[in-house]
């Protein structure tokens, strides 16, 4: 098949007889004719013989075209030929051939349909071409004629345009190289309008647009030109932005933060922001300080410019400290509420920038976005502790170069009041306690405190000891806080306080001061009270409320018009007061007439203008402890030193005596004493006087103390018409238990501000020193009872009287009536002390149990001094005892009669069997060894016999023993 294949394509596409005509003579002479071909077709053929004849044909004519078959079946020729056997072969051969004709005629007429129509689509494609080749011939004829006529213009039309438009761009990049040259004109502009951001802008843009051109030769220095500008841009910028450290400005600051972000250096503008501030600070505080110190120093040479600035804060005069103070704290409150209002900025701006945009797009941006604002976040807060140290230690260099120990205290007070409303700005600016100033102002106010103390006490000793004690006139409704020197205490209660401590009309108290004065103003500005706070209207004209209370002042007791209308709606009123009293109904009146020896006059404080001194000392103590709470312990310390030697002198003046002891009375108790002692140990330089003539120097211990003071020559305490200076009495102890008062009534304030640690001091001197001011009545009024009545002439006549009668008595003795009429005469001299001074009613109390327990131990001793006695004499001086009681009831409303018991008891006692009067001796030990011992001796012959007056004697002995 291949064979005939290859034969049919070298001979090319002919009919099947065209094919037949070509072939070789061989090949010719192998196919059959058409008849053949026929007769084959119609023989009956066996297809499985037909099949085994061709599958018996040698391989060899399958090889491929250059095969031989003539030439290969002579080769196969024996040398010895036989016909017969030839024959054969042919007919084998032929057999073959036939068998592959007959095949090749059967493929070929299977196939003629397809070759038929194949042949006639080539021989169409043939005229297709032919067809083609024509068209292609007129279109090339066609086309060289429209290159003649059209196509040589339309290029040149074409050149032109694209020369104009290379043309059109070179216009404009020169026109933008001319814009270029002169921005530098506009940028000097917008820098002169302080328009930073559109500045940076136009450059920014001019660089960008220098870029697009640097391939020409002229662009290459204009854009070094450019970068020249940016640097100077950058500095006039920070210039710009060193300005809002002492004047924030919202519109100026938005303009240097935008320059700032475009150049894309806002972290660098927080750095260099934060050491303008630093800065500022510096350069204020030296310019303030300067111009003070250059204005008082005058024409002086000094280069005060080249000095350092703690060096320069000495150079200041004690008159311009406070002007120079004020105007540093108003400078640095400037430069931190610009720093505030910084902060301030930044947050609201951060909240505006940090809202998410409407796109997801941008999500690196956002990042370093947030992280700007984080850095810049952190800084402004780091940078507000930065900036307060900075203020304190400006502050404090100043106050420690001024030894303020020589100043005026309200001048004083006035620096406490700046530095204290400086150390509240910082609170609100950063949290901080001020801890550097705290113990700058510390260490200026321990010092100042104790000079100014130290001076404070020798006045103090001054005035009492040209005190004349008597009584300073002030309202019934005095009270301490109509003081000045007290106004600060109501501040934290009444709107109406000082402007020192409070903030303005119209912001309420919990507004802090950068929102109060953040449009305006200075918290520095605000000036101490005025004059006019500081008038006080508590002194009375002449010592009583109205001339209608002084015409009643005299009325007599007895009557129930002693108590005028007037009187008893003062009383009313009083209780509205300011110092509460207790309520006082009619009938308590009546009953204390007798005693109380001020009912018709004006129940106003007792004090001395000492006392009133004192007081406002104190006053101006707490004012400063107030302002400066880390010296509290040293201040309330003085205060009670100030107390202590007050109670040290009156006690010195009035009530010392050796007598006190031998009395019996128990009249200095063993806190009292105590406390005296402790006063004299700790505050009493008693060496004063021996340095004086020797003229020592006091050692360093001893400068704490003060000498102890000496009453005053005009102070006569000696005259018995006067009740040996009983009005003088009053006065000095009555004003002590009122400054007492005024203690009690300041504690609640001083526990509040001294320290936890400390309070204990606190409790102990309010335990052991205030609540004892009342305890010195007793032996400063004890003076006055021991001289008032003669107990001495009393003695005398009891001794006159016969007491070992036999018959019992109706009548009492002279003595009773002497002593009675003893104490009508010193309730008549009472009534006169207290024309001139109250007696307030405890006073009168204490003088009455003086005088009666004095009389009643006189009766003791005076019967003890008996050497006879009966029974009969017994029963007539418990009738003298009664007597004398029942009449003493009616000028004196105490009860139970002070003593009664004592005499009453001392009488019984004669009437006890011998085991009874063992017990009693051992039972009351108030009674002398002279009193037990007579009264063994008179009972002897009685009812006791000698050897019990032994044994009684021996157990009285064996009780004093003790004692010796």
């Amino acid at each position: 098949m291949q064979k005939i294949k290859s034969l049919m394509t070298r001979q090319g596409l002919k009919s099947p007889q065209e094919s037949m005509t070509d072939l070789s003579p061989v090949e010719n002479f192998r196919i059959p004719s058409k008849e053949e071909l026929r007769e084959m077709r119609e023989q009956p053929v066996d297809p499985q013989a037909e099949q085994e004849i061709i599958d018996g044909i040698e391989e060899v004519y399958f090889s491929g075209d250059s095969f031989d078959m003539v030439r290969h079946e002579l080769e196969k020729l024996p040398p010895d030929l036989n016909l017969q056997e030839l024959e054969e072969y042919r007919d084998k051969l032929k057999s073959q051939q036939a068998a592959v004709s007959k095949k090749v005629a059967d493929l070929i007429l299977e196939k003629q349909p397809s070759y038929v129509k194949e042949l006639e689509r080539v021989t169409s494609l043939q005229t297709n071409l032919q067809l083609a080749a024509v068209i292609c011939t007129n279109a090339r004829r066609q086309l060289s004629l429209a290159k003649e006529g059209f196509t040589g213009a339309s290029l040149g039309l074409l050149a032109n345009q694209r020369r104009r438009q290379l043309l059109t761009g070179l216009l404009k990049s020169l026109r933008t190289i001319k814009t270029l040259q002169r921005t530098d004109v506009r940028l000097s502009e917008m820098l002169e309008e302080e328009d930073y951001p559109g500045a940076i802008q136009l450059c920014l843009e001019c660089q960008k647009a220098a870029s697009t051109f640097k391939h020409y030769s002229c662009i290459s220095e204009l854009n070094s030109k450019l970068q020249d500008t940016l640097e100077q841009i950058e500095e006039q910028l920070d210039v710009a932005l060193s300005k809002t450290c002492k004047h924030f400005d919202v519109t100026h600051y938005t303009k240097v933060q935008l320059a700032y972000t475009l150049l894309g250096k806002t972290q660098t503008a927080m750095d260099q922001l934060h050491m303008h501030f630093t800065q500022a600070i510096h350069n204020t505080v030296f310019q303030v300080v300067l111009g003070y110190v250059e204005l008082c120093a005058g024409n002086a040479d000094t280069k005060f410019q080249k000095m350092q600035y703690k060096d320069l804060c000495t150079h200041i005069t004690p008159d311009s400290y406070i002007p120079c103070l004020t105007d540093l704290c108003k400078a640095l409150w400037e430069v931190m509420l610009s720093y505030h209002r910084t902060m301030q900025w930044h947050e609201e701006h951060d909240s505006e920038d940090a809202a998410p945009a409407p796109d997801g797009g941008g999500a690196a941006g956002a990042d370093e976005s947030n992280f700007g604002r984080s850095y810049v976040k952190k800084k402004l807060e780091h940078g507000l502790t930065r900036i307060w140290q900075d203020v304190q230690l400006k502050v404090k260099a100043y106050l420690l170069g001024t030894d303020m120990s020589n100043f005026k205290y309200d001048d004083f007070i006035f620096v406490l009041d700046i530095i204290s409303r400086l150390m509240q700005v910082g609170v609100e600016f950063c949290g901080s306690k001020s801890e550097v100033l705290q113990e700058s102002i510390k260490r200026q106010s321990v010092n100042y405190f104790k000079n100014y103390h130290r001076t404070r006490l020798e006045e103090l000793r001054m005035f009492l000891e040209n005190e004349t004690w008597e009584l300073c006139p002030v309202k019934s409704n005095f009270s301490i806080a109509q003081l000045h020197e007290f106004k600060f205490m109501g501040q934290s209660r009444s709107p109406s306080v000082s402007p020192s401590r409070q903030t303005s009309a119209g912001h309420p108290a919990d507004v802090s001061l950068f929102e109060q004065y953040y449009q305006g103003g200075n918290p520095f500005e605000v000036q101490i009270d005025n004059k006019e706070d500081e008038t006080e209207d508590v002194l009375a004209s002449n010592g009583y409320e109205s001339d209608e209370l002084e015409k009643n002042v005299y009325q007599d007791y007895d009557s129930d018009s002693d108590v005028p209308e007037e009187l008893k709606r003062d009383y009313v009123d009083e209780q509205t007061g300011d110092v509460p009293v207790k309520s006082v109904s009619r009938e308590t009146l009546r009953s204390r007439k007798k005693s109380d020896y001020s009912l018709n006059k004006v129940n106003a404080p007792i004090l001395t203008n000492t006392t009133l001194n004192v007081i406002r000392l104190v006053g101006k103590y707490m004012q400063m402890m107030n302002i400066l709470k880390p010296i509290a312990f040293d201040v309330i310390h003085c205060m009670s030193q100030l107390f202590d030697y007050y109670l040290y002198a009156v006690y010195t003046f009035f009530g010392r005596n050796d007598m006190y002891e031998s009395s019996g009375l128990g009249l200095i108790s063993s806190r009292l004493r105590t406390t005296l002692n402790r006063i004299q140990e700790s505050l009493i330089d008693v060496e004063a006087a021996a340095e004086s003539a020797g003229g020592h120097a006091p050692s360093e211990e001893r400068k704490e103390k003060v000498p102890s003071p000496h009453l005053s020559q005009l102070v006569v305490l000696t005259a018995s018409g006067t009740l040996y200076g009983l009005a003088e009495r009053v006065v000095a102890t009555e004003s002590l238990v009122f400054l007492a008062e005024q203690f009690e009534f300041l504690q609640p304030h001083l526990d509040t501000m001294m320290p936890a640690v400390k309070k204990p001091f606190l409790q102990q001197f309010y335990s052991q020193t205030v609540s004892t001011a009342s305890e010195l009545r007793k032996p400063i009024y004890w003076m006055v009872a021991a001289k008032a009545i003669d107990y001495e002439q009393m003695l005398l006549l009891m001794a006159g009287v016969k007491w070992d009668i036999k018959e019992i008595m109706s009548q009492h003795n002279v003595y009773v009536d002497v002593l009675l009429k003893e104490f009508e005469q010193f309730n008549k001299r009472l009534g006169d002390v207290s024309r001139h001074v109250r007696i307030p009613l405890p006073v009168s109390n204490v003088l009455w149990e003086h005088c009666i327990r004095l009389a009643n131990r006189t009766l003791v001793e005076g019967y003890a001094n008996v050497k006879k006695c009966s029974n009969e004499g017994r029963a007539l001086m418990q009738l003298d005892f009664q007597q004398f009681l029942t009449k003493l009831e009616k000028l004196t409303d105490i009860r139970p009669i002070p003593d009664k018991e004592f005499v009453e008891t001392y009488i019984k006692a004669y009437y006890l069997t011998e085991n009874d009067m063992e017990q009693f001796i051992k039972n009351h030990r108030e009674y002398s060894m002279k009193q037990l011992t007579n009264l063994v001796n008179v009972c002897l012959g009685s009812h006791i016999n000698k050897k019990a007056r032994q044994k009684l004697l021996a157990a009285i002995d064996d009780i004093d023993r003790p004692k010796r």
